[in-house]
């Protein structure tokens, strides 16, 4: 029962998702130096490890369109060693409530936290994971982006992960005024291998992250908390804050999350990442496709000539490109050569990137 309720949960979410899925507003990802520590971290929702105090807070989360300042603040901090992905969140909230104990149900029915990751950058085969403040997980694998019509696997887990909560106040004690949670991860580089024999540790590398956490209105039913509901009993909508805003209500949209690059230095307080050009590149790249799609949405066919899709030419940093449309029996490509590293850039009618020399 528990699972078709799952299965059902997604389909929801994938359709809002399809829906919502083109965004006129462009925003820029964030980015985020975790540096690498050789100092042991005990994974008990607690910032008092030295390592902690060694680097930097985010600046704090934005809603997930970037218009709008939270009514509660949150901040992260990221670290890493050879053998996990450590994150720390910082959340304000005067009413610390949750009450689903079960792994992999579905937990932003609660007041969450969520990690999102893509490895490899095409935007395909990503991952997430959802705690509540009992500290109850959801992971998933998801093989591409709704909109392109996915896989989603449940019943994938991050064998070995640790993670702990820390109440700064009492949890589901409606009678009282919280400050709020601390939540703290430690996810095994392991998980995230495509192979068995695969490097896959991202020194001196950067991957594709984004942060969501999910809040409620909450009302008081029977002495307990619960997602407020209006006098007809529909739920009242969710808030989402993000620490790299997306401009749309939809977080399956990973080339605009932000970026994470793992440094081998040691620990600094300084943001050293600068984004590559070729990214912002694809981020143009990328809003043709979300035209593309839009279009095939409102009519049913594609622009089938780069001047239907677009009137001008690329432009980033003081270059201009001239971008490709190929359309073929079972969709298109928007292609464009990088002027900066000669690299051959494609993104295919799925949404999924091509790096080519």
């Amino acid at each position: 029962m528990i699972f078709s309720k799952i299965k059902i949960a997604i389909l929801l979410v994938a359709t809002t998702y399809f829906a919502n899925a083109q965004t006129a507003k462009e925003v820029v990802p964030k980015s985020y130096t975790a540096y690498k520590t050789a100092q042991k971290i005990i994974v008990d929702g607690e910032d008092s490890d030295q390592a902690w105090n060694e680097v930097a807070w985010t600046e704090p989360f934005i809603d997930i369109e970037g218009v709008k300042k939270p009514k509660y603040k949150t901040q992260i901090k990221m670290l890493w060693d050879d053998k996990y992905y450590y994150i720390l969140a910082k959340m304000e909230e005067p009413h610390v409530w949750a009450n689903l104990t079960k792994r992999d149900t579905i937990i932003f029915y609660n007041n969450d936290f969520e990690v999102f990751v893509e490895p490899d950058n095409d935007t395909h085969n990503y991952y997430e994971l959802e705690l509540n403040a009992l500290n109850t997980a959801w992971d998933l694998f998801i093989s591409k982006p709704y909109r392109a019509g996915n896989v989603v696997l449940n019943d994938w887990n991050i064998d070995g992960l640790q993670s702990a909560v820390k109440i700064n106040g009492t949890i589901n004690n409606p009678t009282d005024t919280d400050e709020g949670w601390m939540l703290e991860i430690a996810i095994p580089w392991d998980v995230y291998k495509t192979g068995y024999f695969q490097k896959n540790v991202p020194a001196d590398k950067f991957w594709r992250v984004n942060f969501s956490r999910v809040n409620w209105d909450h009302q008081i039913t029977d002495g307990k908390y619960d997602r407020k509901r209006d006098a007809n009993g529909k739920l009242a909508h969710e808030y989402n804050w993000v620490w790299s805003p997306m401009g749309v209500i939809n977080m399956h949209e990973p080339e605009k999350w932000g970026y994470v690059f793992f440094s081998s230095e040691a620990p600094s307080t300084e943001n050293k990442f600068k984004i590559p050009q070729d990214e912002k590149l694809k981020w143009e790249m990328y809003k043709l496709y979300r035209t593309q799609n839009a279009f095939y949405q409102k009519s049913g066919n594609y622009y089938n000539s780069i001047n239907s899709l677009t009137k001008s030419a690329l432009m980033v940093d003081g270059k201009v490109i001239v971008p490709k449309l190929e359309i073929h029996a079972t969709g298109f490509n928007i292609s464009a050569r990088s002027p900066f590293t000669n690299q051959l850039l494609i993104i295919k009618e799925d949404g999924k990137l091509i790096s080519k020399k």
